[in-house]
Parts: structure tokens; sequence; C-alpha cells
């Protein structure tokens, strides 16, 4: 099918050029046989403009050297000024800046001269055009805006299309964005008109980005939703474009989902392109989306690798957006110094733009008060001799109050003079107001680091005298005995008969005291801040067998059935602290059982993740204490034995399990037994790289 679509554009192809060649051919044989008049400059004319639409600009330039000589020598007027215009035309297609202005502004004076509006107009267009291209805004405006009355009464569409998109891109150059916006919907429609889906898809482009600018973000995402459904199976080049600034847009109203969609594609495509300024787009936004949803790490990493793009390709917008964004990143991490530097540069760039701006606008009211006169060009032609005359008296009118003028002139000068002081004045007011603030927001960022090194410190004094209290009581309770088994043995007081029925006991002693440092010393690094989970997939069953091994002898002496229930299934996350939370839950439902009760371990998936259970029928938990078992890190009740406890192990499996991604309750009815759930992702979550 595709071939066959092919094989029919190139057949159009080469008749719609076949064709144009043909009445080239045509126009060339009927110029040969006429007579040496303004009918063979006509003739000419048409040939000419053929040639020039085919981009044939050498051989149209040999039939307008002949074209003039001919209306020079039978002074053909008119002819002359169209060949002079159609010359200008062809050194702008050439870039040839210098003849095509000279070419421009020698035709407007001939269709002047002919009182030929519609010359006059379209010689306008031509110089707007040429000027936006240039960067000559104002002078790009002023000769547009003239020409577009005209255009737009004659109803000339493309000309019109073409009028519009660039009075748009001018506008929105010289910060003029209603502007834009009224003169780029101008253009959609009379493009929509032509079916001109080129023209459609950059306008609409423009438009979404003007409305983004305004802050008007839906009607943002509904242009950028049009660009990508105008073109039909649009490529990966266009995809690449939009889809960055279309996921912008949608993280503005905090749609994480469809945002990180379309930034994460628009990312992988810029990628692969090497594109860097839509990859900076796309950088700049998903750090904004990772450090919306707490996903910190990964946001520094991109908003780094957008700094170094932004400043690579130096581009201020987005790296004016890099800094505000690395300051909020920082100030999350609570890392206020770095915050504080962001912040300056943040500043100091803003600054920089606002003072471009302030001279743009300041040029654009100049343009508004003097340029922008649509009604610009010498109509010294149409006078009539009355008009005049009337000229000559308002000359000498002008001459006899002339002292007067002069003196409103120096007035204005020294008013002039009076204004640019007060505007200095008040400049230099505003950077001592902005220093002052900055000096405030260094204080104030200084004295909450200070309030929360003061927080961590007393978080940290916290942790040695939980540390402390622990190891003088409980930990010391566990060797103690230890010791004094082993002081008894080496005295030989013990008989064989003794040894054999201490043994268990030195071995729940010796287990309470593993399981006690093994706590202690994750319970630490999580109150230091100093976790960080290594995610890799496992097999559940591998590690329900291995933590079932260290609790046998203990299940057996204390008469409790184990039920094993476990299947083999993976899970995605730290697999040393799955173990953990594993050999703490086992100890505990251990705990809580008596001689007869048993132990169930389980594992099934639900919703695409993981979820275990370990369950036991032994005393149960009351409601009230439910509600503490997971937020108070001191809680903790003696067991069936009355074994000890800490209070620290729950509390250490709800961090891991969270830190992992994962959940962790409880269902327990006193009495009947508890039920531990540990929910834990299959797959590494999305947004995650």
């Amino acid at each position: 099918m595709r071939k066959t679509i092919t094989l029919i554009i190139l057949c159009l192809s080469i008749f719609f050029g076949f064709s144009q060649t043909k009445e080239i051919d045509s126009i060339s044989i009927q110029l040969a046989f006429q007579n040496q008049d303004s009918t063979k400059v006509e003739t000419s004319l048409l040939l000419i403009k053929s040639l020039y639409e085919i981009k044939e600009y050498d051989r149209a330039l040999k039939y307008i050297v002949q074209s003039e000589k001919l209306s020079s020598s039978i002074n053909y007027n008119k002819g002359i000024a169209e060949i002079t215009y159609y010359k200008a035309l062809i050194y702008a297609a050439k870039d040839d800046y210098i003849n095509a202005t000279s070419g421009y502004n020698k035709a407007k004076e001939l269709f002047i001269q002919l009182s030929d509006t519609l010359g006059v107009a379209y010689v306008n267009n031509s110089i707007g055009l040429i000027e936006i291209k240039r960067g000559n805004y104002a002078n790009g405006l002023k000769h547009l805006l003239s020409a577009i009355k005209e255009l737009e009464s004659r109803r000339l569409k493309r000309e019109l299309s073409l009028a519009y998109s660039h009075l748009a891109k001018a506008f929105y150059e010289i910060h003029d964005y209603d502007q834009a916006i009224d003169y780029n919907l101008k253009a959609l429609e009379v493009q929509e008109q032509l079916n001109d889906a080129v023209g459609i898809s950059q306008t609409n482009n423009q438009l979404a980005e003007l409305y983004s600018i305004k802050k008007e973000y839906r009607k943002a995402i509904e242009f950028y939703e049009k660009v990508i459904e105008g073109n039909t199976g649009a490529s990966d080049s266009i995809r690449a474009q939009i889809f960055p600034k279309l996921g912008g847009e949608y993280l503005k109203f905090n749609d994480y989902e469809k945002a990180s969609k379309y930034l994460i594609e628009g990312y992988n495509l810029n990628t692969r392109f090497k594109n860097e300024p839509n990859l900076l787009i796309a950088l700049n936004n998903l750090g904004d989306l990772n450090l919306k949803q707490s996903r910190l790490i990964l946001a520094e990493r991109q908003l780094l690798q957008a700094g170094a793009i932004a400043e690579k390709i130096d581009n201020k917008t987005e790296l004016l957006k890099h800094y505000k964004l690395m300051k909020a990143l920082d100030s999350t991490k609570r890392n206020f110094d770095r915050a504080f530097i962001w912040q300056r540069k943040y500043y100091d760039l803003k600054n920089s733009l606002n003072r471009k701006t302030v001279s743009l606008d300041t040029k654009t009211k100049v343009s508004n008060a003097l340029e922008l006169e649509t009604n610009f060009d010498n109509k010294e032609a149409f006078i009539q001799p009355e008009e005049k005359a009337t000229n000559a008296e308002g000359l000498k009118f002008f001459n006899k109050y002339k002292l007067i003028f002069y003196g409103l002139i120096a007035a204005l000068a020294i008013v002039s003079v009076f204004l640019v002081l007060i505007f200095l004045k008040r400049n230099n007011n505003i950077k001592y107001t902005q220093e002052l603030e900055e000096k405030n927001i260094k204080i104030e960022l200084q004295n909450e680091a200070f309030s929360e090194q003061t927080k961590h410190l007393e978080n940290v004094n916290n942790v040695k005298d939980k540390l402390f209290s622990i190891v003088s009581h409980d930990l010391k309770d566990s060797l103690s005995s230890i010791n004094g088994f082993i002081d008894l043995l080496r005295e030989g007081s013990l008989t064989r008969e003794e040894f054999d029925n201490l043994i268990p006991e030195l071995s729940e002693n010796a287990n309470n005291a593993s399981l006690l440092l093994f706590n202690l010393l994750n319970w630490s690094k999580s109150q230091m801040q100093s976790l960080e989970p290594k995610p890799t997939l496992f097999d559940i069953q591998e590690v329900f067998e291995d933590k079932v091994k260290l609790v046998e002898q203990r299940m057996e002496s204390k008469g409790i059935e184990l039920i094993d229930h476990s299947l083999r299934d993976f899970a995605y996350a730290d697999r040393s602290m799955f173990e953990i939370v594993v050999q703490n839950l086992l100890a505990n439902a251990l705990k809580f059982c008596k001689n007869g009760d048993s132990i169930t371990i389980a594992n099934h998936i639900s919703n695409g993740s993981c979820i275990v259970s370990i369950a036991d029928t032994g005393v149960g938990i009351s409601k009230e204490n439910i509600e503490k078992l997971f937020k108070n890190n001191s809680f903790t009740t003696m067991g069936t034995n009355n074994e000890k406890g800490t209070g620290l192990g729950l509390s250490i499996c709800k961090e891991l399990i969270e830190l992992n991604n994962g959940k962790i309750w409880v269902e327990s009815t006193q009495g009947v037994g508890s039920t531990f759930y540990v929910q834990l992702p299959k797959s590494r979550p999305n947004g995650d790289h």
C-alpha cells in the first residue's frame, strides 16, 4: 500500500512538473512571436512569475533584463515597476538583502507614482517579511501593517497567510503576546481555507507556546494536541518536539500520569535523535515531576543533566527554570547553603533577562509612537495643487513660530533629563531593596538550617539514650545469663543431664542477644538516615526456608507447629532488608505463641504485587495496642514465656518495607491470634530510571 501511494505521489509530481514546464514553454513560444510593445512585456512578466515560482532564478533574471530594456524604450512605467519588484523578490530569495531592499524601494516609488495601491501593498508586504527575517521587527511591523488593509480588501489569501504569520512572529519577539495570538488565529483561519497542512501545524504550535506563556495551560494543551492530531501518523521528529512541552503543561495541573507518559516518551525520542534543545525541556520537566513526587535522587540526576545542556547551548529560559528547581530540590533536602547559591544564580540571571526585557519594551514604545504608523508612505505624487498651496502656507506659519517651537523642544529635553534622573534613582533604590531582600532570605535560610541541625542533634541524642538504655538492660541480661552458664561449665559444677537441660535456655538467650543486636544496628542506621535499599529480584520461598531454620529449635522446645504454605515467587526489593523483616515477624509470632499453637507462612499475588503473610494462633493483640505497634519505638509486651523485647522490631520492619515501596499491616483478634501482611512490588516501579 505504501509503495502504491509513493508511486501515485511521484506520478503526480512528474505530471504537475511536466504541466508547468509545458506552460512555460508555451509562454516562451508566444513571447518569441510578439511585437516589441507592452503586450510583450506583460507576457514576459507571466514567464518571469512562473520561473520565480519554480525557483529558476537565473533564467528569470535573463528575461527581467530583456523586459526592463523593452519597458524603458517604450516608457511603459507599469512594466518597469513590476519588473523591478520581481527582481527584488529574486534578490531576497538569494539572501541578497542590500539589492533586495534597494529594488523594493524603487518598485514602491514607481507604484506610488502610478497610484497602484495593490502594488504598494505587495512591496510593503515583501519588505516586512525580509525585515522580520533579519530581526528588524519594528520596521517589519510597520510595512506589514501598512500592507494588511489592502490585502484584506482584495482577499488575497496566500499573501495574507504569510503576512499574518510574520506579524504574529514580530509581535511575539517584542513581547506583545495578545497581538501575536490574534494574528496567529487570523493566519490559522486563512491556512484552513487554503488546506495548508504545514502552515496549520506551525501556527497551532506557536499558539500553544503563546498560551503557555500567558499561563492559559488548558488552551496550550488543546493546541499542542491539535499539532499531533493534525499530523496523522505523526513522525517521531514532531512527537519529539511536542511531547516534552505537552508533558510540561499537564504537570502544571498535577496530572502526573499524563505528564509522565509524554515526558518519558519525549525524553527517549530526543535521546535517540540527540536533540539537545528538546531533551533539555524534557529533563527539566522530568526533574520537576520527580521532585513533586519526592523521588529526590532521580530528580537531582535529571536536573543536573538539564543544567549542563542549558549552559552548553546557552538556553537562558530553561537555565532559569533549572536554577529554580535546584533551589527547591536542595531546600527539600534541607541543604540550605546550596539552596541559597541556586537562588542567587536564579536572581542574577532573572535580573539580567529583565534588563533586556525593559530595554526591548522601551524600544517597543518608541516604535509604537514613531515607527508603527501604517500611513508612512510618501503620497506626494497624489497631492493636488490646492493641497500644495496649503502646505506652503503651513510652512510660513511654522517659520513665524519656530522660536516657540524650539523653546518647546528645549523644555522637552529638560523634562527628559529630569525623567532619566528619576529613573536612575528608582533603579538604584530597586537594586538596594533587592540586596536587602536577598540578605534577609539568606538569614532565613541560615536560621532554618540551624533549626534543622538542632533537631538533628536532639534526635541523635535520643538515639544515644535509647541505645544505652537497651544495652544496659536487655542486652546485659542475655549476656549475663550466657556468661553464668559458661562459668558453671568451666567450674565443672554441671552434670551431663543438667547440661542437656540448660542448652535450650542458652540457645534462647543467644538468639535473643543476636536478634537484639541485629535490630539495634538497623534501627540506629535508620535513625541516622543512612539506610538505602538496593533492590533486586529474589525468591520469597528461599528467604522463608533460610529464616525458618533459625527458629526451628525454639519452636520445637516451645511445642509450636509450623505450617508452610509458601510458594516459589519473586519480589523486587532489597533482599537483606526483607530477611530482617521476616526474621522479626517469625520471632514475634514465636514469642506470643504457647504450647500447642501454630505459625503459618504463606505468599500470593494480588494486583501485580507480592503479598506475604505470617499468621499465628497465639494470644493476639488488643485494638488499642494495634494502633501503637508501628507508631512508637518503645512499645513492647512480654512473651508467653516472659520473653523480653525492645519495641524496635516492628518499627524497623515498617521503615524497611516502606523504603522498598511496600506496605505492612496487621489483623488480630485478642485470644485468637494475629496475621502480619507485607506487600512488595514484583517489578521496578514506574518512573524509576
